[in-house]
């Protein structure tokens, strides 16, 4: 402390200085800034769910022709020797880790502050991809796939509602878009990533260079303070001013005022998530928007794990990974943030996003059936792209639904309880199961037209939810929230 005139500075002047520093550390860290950093780290997580699949890492398996001459395989498949089945078991294996992890890191997010449950699930992400890089057989990739995805669940789970918040009341679904958008823009780019890296530098690579770049935002999510989700109490408790009219008054304020702690708080964990649970799938929009999603997304997880392959076995692609990479990036890129602004257009409520869904998914499924068919690659890439832009549209709405069907405490466990489902019956199984169809049918054209088909089932599901009485339930208060207000109104008064 300075002295002036033998005094020293009042605490009023040190919690100005203070004040100061914490507006500076504000400004400095501005809505966009902060999702700007949300983005990029979604866009990171699914960069290496596009690694994994990409020719160059996931390699193709040892074959030998009818004169008994075999071609050595390459990347994991060549060097583990790997079925197709066996294959599609490390996706599987990393959605076991999302889906057991994603409701854990949601309940855990009412008692721990949520942004340091994200910096945790990021260090183990990124520990977990560099042991991806050391494995040296299936059952230690596989299980650090698993650890992978244990890691991205905090951040899934918790990341949306970080956005809702942030988000300008006007562009809510286009900031959405831009977070959802880093979906099929790091797939892609994984998949170019991933070929350049295998190619030229060995499969393993891409795993070390991946868990580098992450390794600077785990360290950033210690650091950084986040806004106040809605819905939830402050996780660390404000240090009271020093100056003497407000001790003065807390002591007088002492012995009139009741210490009431929010039955959350008090309940066992188990059984606050248990209620939560109960609460949550009462909600019939959210079972129908779920429901949807499961099934648009069991034929998406085979389209990003199988993809590159089934479009060298069609068309026999020379870079199957650059052309696919390229046509997700760019028809990701503009059907995400299409499907984001005109949902914002037509006024984004409940009923206008089943719409967008069901008509979106309608159209982009009829236009990949189509281009499956067609024999002409550049007749199927044109068509494809068309309706890959449709089918990427409801990335942000689907999520939207989540987010304003449910009071805004139980939005992460709508995030991880949505999450577990579109995965635990959408892409864990369609992977390997697309594989044992593809080893039983050996035609590749056929086994992706089956899959397809699929997506007009969704478009059926989302399109009941226009006729459901839905109501956006994002601004109502939680009962923790009112038990305080209550409290408040019934604190005696200061004589």
């Amino acid at each position: 402390m300075t002295k002036y005139g033998g005094q020293r500075d009042s605490p009023a002047i040190a919690s100005a200085e203070a004040s100061s520093t914490l507006t500076s550390t504000k400004r400095f860290w501005t809505p966009g800034r902060f999702v700007t950093i949300l983005c990029i780290v979604n866009l990171i997580n699914y960069v290496d769910r596009g690694v994994i699949a990409s020719n160059g890492v996931n390699g193709s398996s040892r074959t030998c022709d009818s004169k008994g001459l075999c071609s050595a395989g390459t990347g994991i498949q060549g060097e583990f020797r790997l079925s197709n089945f066996q294959d599609g078991l490390l996706s599987s294996a990393f959605m076991v880790g999302l889906l057991v992890a994603s409701p854990i890191f949601a309940a855990l997010s009412k008692r721990f502050n949520p942004f340091k449950l994200i910096g945790v699930g990021l260090t183990v992400w990124t520990l977990a991809a560099v042991g991806c890089g050391f494995s040296y057989n299936f059952w230690m990739i596989a299980v650090f796939r698993m650890f992978v995805g244990v890691g991205e669940a905090s951040f899934i789970s918790l990341a949306a509602p970080y956005i809702d918040d942030s988000a300008p009341a006007a562009r809510k679904n286009l900031w959405l878009g831009l977070f959802y958008m880093c979906i099929p823009a790091g797939v892609a780019l994984g998949y170019v990533f991933g070929g350049y890296v295998g190619e030229h530098i060995g499969w393993r690579w891409a795993f070390y260079i991946e868990a580098i770049a992450m390794a600077f935002f785990v360290v950033l999510s210690f650091c950084i303070k986040p806004p106040q989700l809605k819905g939830f109490a402050a996780k660390e408790s404000k240090k009271p001013s020093t100056s003497s009219e407000t001790v003065a008054l807390a002591h007088a304020d002492a012995s009139q005022i009741k210490t009431v702690t929010p039955k959350s708080k008090s309940e066992n964990l188990v059984v606050v998530f248990g209620k939560d649970m109960k609460a949550l799938f009462s909600e019939k929009v959210f079972i129908v928007n779920v429901l949807g999603y499961i099934t648009y997304n069991f034929v998406i997880g085979a389209y990003s794990y199988w993809g590159p392959k089934a479009g060298f076995g069609i068309y026999h692609m020379k870079n199957a990974d650059m052309i696919f990479g390229g046509l997700t990036i760019i028809c990701g890129i503009i059907g995400t943030l299409g499907g984001s602004y005109v949902l914002d257009r037509i006024n984004a409520t409940l009923p206008n996003t089943f719409k967008l869904l069901a008509a979106s998914t309608l159209f982009g499924a009829a236009f990949c059936f189509a281009a499956f068919c067609m024999k002409n690659m550049y007749a199927f890439i044109g068509l494809f792209a068309v309706g890959e832009i449709l089918i990427f549209a409801p990335q942000a709405p689907v999520n939207f639904v989540c987010l304003h069907c449910v009071r805004p405490n139980l939005r992460p466990l709508s995030m991880a309880s949505s999450t577990v489902l579109i995965h635990i019956l959408g892409d864990v199984p369609s992977s390997p199961l697309y594989g044992k169809m593809q080893d039983r049918l050996k035609n590749w054209r056929t086994s992706t037209l089956i899959i397809t088909s699929i997506l007009f089932l969704a478009a059926i599901i989302w399109g009941i939810g226009i006729f459901m009485n839905s109501v956006d339930r994002s601004n109502e208060k939680s009962e923790d929230e009112v038990e305080e207000e209550e409290n408040l109104e019934t604190k005696p008064e200061n004589v």
